[in-house]
């Protein structure tokens, strides 16, 4: 048994209704109030009811009247069974598992001290005085990448070596700035084979680019009456799906309240993958924009892009436009735009190893330059005067103010450094780690993995639900292991609907994971699961015998 010093401890416990909180003198009494909490509170535990199949799902909020929101037709029970087909014939396969390219981690661990230094302590603290104790396993790169130290040398160099501002200044400095920052869009264009340098404009992130686009594609006509812009109209129709992340969701739910566009989604198929026959149901001569994640940071689904964009290119509108949600792309992949053969493309570089506060836009430069500006300011400008202004081309008329300089720079070295490494080794490496981290976690009892089956090609991430257990609270228990996982809905409030869950846990995994990562968090998982069921009274407690698993709080 763990030893655990008598102390105040904090309990939080999560049920799908409410939050209750307890506060108890020592964490062994802790665990015996939390236990009674647990036994009267644990509906999660029962699977959730069915969910209506009425076709038509409409939000709560209606659009303006001259808009709706509507679904394909698709009446499929989807939440999964809490339970599991192991399809691993020897239940201990992964005892003598080994990665083909397992030197990869380990190669590269040393340029990320916050995993090799970070440890906890008994109690699950972060021991914050060079102290040794349980290391850290961090499982929640979707959420964010940890920063190798060539991307934060950079930083550091930028802001005590270059610091000035960018463009029109003349002296030395902010040449060398200006020339550092647009050496970073340079490496964004090549990194995605973009047509030109012109078409990569920075953000704040993926959440931002896609705003840019439709809000732009929402101004007012009578905006700029100097020049068309290309705009959504009344009746036009945008599609979407019912996977994406919130912020591919709300900026299309503005944009067809502002212009009366008509906005579609297409339903998520029980077993997480794209549903091209509901999404051809949807397209018309009609349909002007589809905007879709390549990857889901739920499902894990990669999405057949190709077939969508082929079904788009001859069903929809012939000014169709296509936009790709690729933040669980990019980092991990191998991400060519000309290939892929869509119309714009938005990612985040926190995601890719990059710093925060930096993302881009790609957009086909033709496209860009009919787009109406998405703010107005210095840089974005080509004259302005007291009754009119003219605009700068893309990238400067979406770019408008001070730009993230030090962040773009950065953004630039984590490019390199992934560069280096090389994305097709990256991109093998992850799904062979990702299938085990999958094939693990569904050995698991009580485990039900969401998304795409055993065999088909999924992302390095894995969402999951536990009997019983609600997400939040499995996630502070295995941080007190010093397990890294992220619980919540995930900015998929609709998707989790559609599965029956308010929310999800979800292990994320990236090119500086190791096998042992995975093992450890599998054990982790396990004990506290048989915690919980000892609580309960289930089938992993014995009479008389006392669980060798002590919560830490």
């Amino acid at each position: 048994m763990r030893g655990a010093p008598d102390e105040a401890a904090h309990i939080s416990l999560h049920t799908t209704n409410h939050k209750r909180i307890i506060t108890m003198t020592n964490k062994r009494s802790a665990a015996m109030a939390f236990a009674s909490l647990v036994v009267e509170s644990l509906s999660f535990s029962s699977p959730p009811p069915p969910l209506s199949t009425h076709p038509i799902r409409i939000h709560t909020q209606p659009l303006r009247p001259s808009s709706a929101l509507s679904v394909s037709q698709s009446t499929s029970s989807i939440a999964p069974a809490l339970h599991n087909d192991d399809d691993d014939d020897n239940p201990n396969w992964w005892k003598d598992f080994q990665l083909n390219d397992a030197e990869l981690p380990s190669s590269v661990l040393p340029d990320f001290p916050i995993l090799t230094s970070t440890s906890f302590d008994a109690d699950g603290q972060l021991i914050k005085d060079g102290g040794t104790g349980r290391r850290l396993v961090y499982l929640d790169s979707a959420a964010t990448s940890q920063k190798p130290t060539a991307v934060t040398d950079a930083l550091a160099a930028y802001y005590l070596k270059y610091n000035s501002n960018v463009h029109r200044g003349a002296h030395a400095l902010s040449r060398e700035a200006t020339s550092l920052y647009e050496q970073a869009r340079d490496k964004v264009a090549s990194f995605v084979n973009a047509y030109s340098r012109n078409e990569v404009v920075f953000t704040r992130g993926a959440t931002e680019a896609i705003n840019l686009v439709a809000a732009s594609l929402s101004c007012p006509s009578s905006f700029g009456k100097e020049q068309e812009w290309m705009r959504l109209e009344e009746g036009d129709e945008i599609i979407i799906t019912e996977a994406e992340h919130h912020s591919n969701i709300v900026p299309w739910q503005l944009a067809a309240r502002k212009t009366g566009a008509i906005l579609k989604y297409v339903p998520i198929r029980p077993d997480g993958q794209f549903d091209l026959t509901a999404f051809r149901d949807l397209l018309s001569p009609k349909t002007k924009f589809v905007s879709i994640q390549h990857v889901s940071n739920v499902m894990g689904t990669i999405n057949p892009i190709s077939s969508i964009v082929e079904l788009v290119r001859t069903h929809a509108s012939p000014d169709a436009k296509i936009m790709l949600d690729a933040c669980q792309s990019v980092p991990h992949s191998i991400v060519d735009v000309q290939s892929l053969n869509v119309d714009f493309l938005a990612a985040s570089g926190h995601k890719m190893c990059g710093p925060t506060g930096i993302g881009f836009l790609w957009g086909r430069e033709s496209l860009l330059n009919s787009m109406a500006p998405y703010m107005g300011g210095g840089e974005m400008i080509d004259e302005v005067y007291m009754t009119h202004s003219t605009y700068a081309t893309s990238p400067a008329r979406f770019e408008a103010g001070t730009p993230p300089i030090a962040q773009a720079v950065g953004l630039g070295s984590a490019i390199d450094y992934l560069n280096a490494i090389g994305m097709e080794r990256i991109h093998e490496y992850e799904m062979e780690l990702g299938q085990y981290l999958y094939r693990r976690l569904r050995q698991v009892p009580g485990v039900a993995v969401l998304g795409p089956p055993v065999g088909v090609e999924r992302a390095a991430l894995c969402a999951f639900v536990c009997d019983g257990v609600h997400p939040s609270d499995l996630s502070t228990f295995l941080d007190g292991e010093g397990v890294a996982i992220r619980a919540g809905h995930h900015c998929c409030q609709p998707l989790h609907r559609a599965l029956g869950y308010s929310h999800s846990a979800r292990a994320s995994l990236y090119f500086y994971n190791t096998q042992e990562d995975v093992d450890e968090f599998i054990g982790a998982l396990e004990n506290t699961l048989k915690f919980f069921r000892s609580l309960e009274g289930g089938a992993d407690s014995k009479d008389g015998e006392e669980d060798d698993f002590v919560p830490l709080f």
